[in-house]
């Protein structure tokens, strides 16, 4: 016999949010290391907040939202907060009770300098690794380090002359008709007026040219855990500048690092062994700077091989975390959305080599 559907609101509910949510979700033990994390951040968190005035929406609430954000891939900040609204298990994991009224999606930019920059990421993202070096799942002697394009929020026809902001309209609308066929564009000329930190550059001449930021990461190579991140112009020499800075910074112990081709120049080869750092990097077909002192040693062969796992981290920043393009207009907004990124993709990481969830369900 059919069952009637009878649309009928139940005026009280019971059932609170802890007990909507399933015993074995993934996000459950997400919290637990979210949250104690966030419990170290409290000074930090009173330091760029005023004593007296009225109370703010709590940080620990917004920095959780923006996770949720980058692991459920959710486009936007608007469309966030309005899935805050009716999703039980989004309002559970950021802390709201099932009566909270969410906060306007424009409370994200009002704090972006505060707590989304790359200061503060970079204080979340230290502490989420150093959870990773607690468990011992870091390695601190063999790294791999590699860069990617990061698509800038600004369109080709804002890439203008310099001398030239206000061309001449045409065609209506907000989308103005712009031919720059057969025209010489350059940075040295040029400038984006949407995004002025981007830069029109393209990694090889087998692909077009971009308007776009460079991201980094420095990886190690034991579970493959990213251990810095940096932000930067995209221009020829700025993946390799990144990798000394990043090592410097964070690795001051390691042994070898792998990377790719574009590494392959005298000046890098020779500042790795000055650190007394193994370069292992892949080989130009001419004109290397490798020679067999280092491409001999089976560590070498080894290197070569799990330094492709760094583009999983790229795959997963890109695929799951919306990073594919900036959010953001300007760098230094770009390189808080990048750490905080990483940090989401170390929180996986993690929970999956300790087998709290199935990282392909996650």
């Amino acid at each position: 016999m059919r069952g009637e559907a009878e649309p009928q609101m139940a005026l009280f509910s019971y059932v609170s949010l802890e007990e909507r949510v399933p015993r074995d979700h993934p996000l459950r033990k997400m919290r637990v290391l979210v949250d104690a994390v966030l419990a170290t951040m409290d000074a930090e968190f009173a330091a760029v907040y005023a004593k007296r005035g009225r109370p703010s929406i709590p940080p620990e609430f917004l920095l959780r939202a923006l996770l949720i954000q980058i692991l459920y891939t959710v486009r936007s900040e608007r469309q966030l907060v309005e899935h805050l609204d009716f999703n039980l298990l989004y309002r559970w994991f950021v802390g709201l009770s099932i009566d909270d009224q969410v906060w306007d999606h424009s409370t994200f930019s009002h704090n972006r300098k505060r707590l989304f920059a790359e200061g503060m990421a970079r204080e979340f993202f230290e502490r989420v690794k150093a959870i990773a070096e607690w468990q011992n799942l870091l390695s601190d002697e063999h790294f791999s380090v590699d860069g990617t394009l990061i698509d800038a929020w600004a369109a080709h026809k804002s890439f203008l002359p310099k001398d030239e902001r206000d061309p001449p309209q045409k065609g209506g609308g907000r989308n103005r008709e712009v031919n720059f066929k057969g025209k010489r564009r350059c940075n040295d000329t040029h400038v984006s007026t949407t995004d002025p930190d981007a830069r029109l550059y393209r990694k090889s001449s087998n692909t077009a040219a971009r308007l776009c930021h460079m991201g980094h990461v420095l990886m190690e190579n034991r579970n493959g855990l990213v251990v810095d991140v940096e932000t930067t112009e995209a221009n020829g020499r700025a993946e390799r500048q990144a990798a000394e800075k990043m090592l410097k910074r964070s690795a001051p112990r390691a042994k070898s690092l792998g990377a790719d081709k574009g590494y392959d120049t005298a000046d890098f080869v020779a500042a790795c062994r000055e650190r007394k750092v193994a370069p292992h990097v892949a080989a130009k077909s001419s004109g290397s700077a490798i020679d067999a002192r280092t491409t001999r040693h089976a560590t070498y062969r080894i290197s070569i091989r799990i330094r492709k796992r760094i583009e999983e981290i790229f795959g997963w920043l890109k695929s799951v975390g919306g990073l594919r393009n900036s959010r953001h207009l300007g760098r230094p907004k770009l390189a808080g959305q990048l750490l905080l990124g990483c940090a989401a993709y170390t929180l996986v990481r993690i929970g999956s080599l300790n087998g709290w969830w199935d990282a392909r369900h996650t």
